[in-house]
């Protein structure tokens, strides 16, 4: 089991090195991870974007573009519209934002040709390695879907539990959070959660356990459970790797209290497309960037070998 991103790293050194397709490459964060993954041997990559911006910015943080394919590109919706087709025929694994906005990027996903929608809802996977916690954290939806309904819930855990398999995590416990651990009519959140770990006993979730309502603090903390009345007779004590949001609101807050008041590593993935996709901010720094290419290939390898 992957218990940290050099861990992912370690499991990528036994699958072949995956493709990336860059669209509108020019960014220089994504090429620092690019060139990263190369000498890591995780991924090549085919950068689509102005040719020109691309070579100046690999004059100035030491990458030879001789490694990489270069299609010239100076459009930025035909540079995005270039990038996923390649994935979409095949020619490259992982799809990855560059220097465009993400408005257009997602676009260029969505593409009803050329595109890597799947007719399912699209949602957002980040992982999290924490200092004092032995395990990856997998959050989601913490990005993308902002009131996801009970259905949708369902199709979010059976997304991050196939990120968290492919992480080598083989029966993901699943945290649905809510303010308090009873189920309360007049607290739908916790209705919800309810549900969900009824429909995981019936079967209808697979390859996870499901336990909720859950507090965060029972969820993630073993010593919260001395003080939670029949706590010991939870299916998850403190030792949740899937924490899912009751909205994204609730999500995106607890995701950004923990990049900008501890010291951590995270990567995100976009999911409920054909291939993986990395929609990182232009903000995120380069490890973020080489974590989340490192957390697209995992997937990749898995849905080459026919585990997802």
């Amino acid at each position: 089991m992957s218990k940290s991103f050099d861990d992912i790293l370690a499991k990528l050194k036994t699958a072949g090195r995956k493709k990336l397709s860059v669209a509108y490459a020019q960014d220089e964060h994504v090429l620092e991870a690019v060139k990263l993954a190369h000498e890591k041997g995780i991924a090549d990559a085919i950068l689509v974007g102005d040719e020109a911006k691309i070579r100046e910015i690999c004059a100035q943080i030491g990458m030879n573009p001789d490694d990489y394919e270069i299609i010239n590109e100076t459009d930025m919706e035909a540079a995005a519209t270039t990038a996923v087709g390649l994935v979409h025929d095949g020619k490259a694994d992982i799809y990855m934002k560059g220097s465009l906005d993400s408005k257009t990027f997602l676009k260029s996903v969505l593409n009803k040709e050329v595109g890597l929608r799947t007719g399912r809802p699209l949602s957002h996977v980040c992982v999290f390695e924490i200092p004092g916690i032995d395990r990856l954290l997998f959050l989601t939806d913490v990005a993308f879907m902002p009131y996801p309904t009970l259905e949708d819930k369902k199709v979010i855990i059976e997304y991050t539990v196939n990120v968290a398999r492919a992480c080598g995590v083989d029966m993901p416990k699943v945290a649905p959070l809510a303010a308090v651990e009873v189920v309360n009519p007049k607290m739908p959140v916790t209705v919800e959660a309810d549900e969900l770990t009824k429909a995981c006993e019936r079967g209808e979730i697979a390859n996870c356990i499901v336990d909720g309502p859950l507090s965060m603090d029972l969820a993630i903390d073993p010593e919260a459970s001395k003080f939670k009345p029949g706590a010991e007779s939870r299916k998850i004590v403190g030792d949740a790797d899937i924490l899912l949001f009751p909205d994204i609101h609730a999500g995106n807050l607890v995701y950004k209290t923990i990049v900008r008041l501890a010291t951590v590593k995270n990567g995100n993935i976009l999911t409920g497309t054909k291939a993986p996709v990395i929609l990182t901010s232009r903000s995120d720094s380069v490890d973020v960037k080489l974590n989340s290419i490192a957390l697209a290939a995992v997937v990749a390898e898995d849905l080459k070998s026919g585990q997802l």
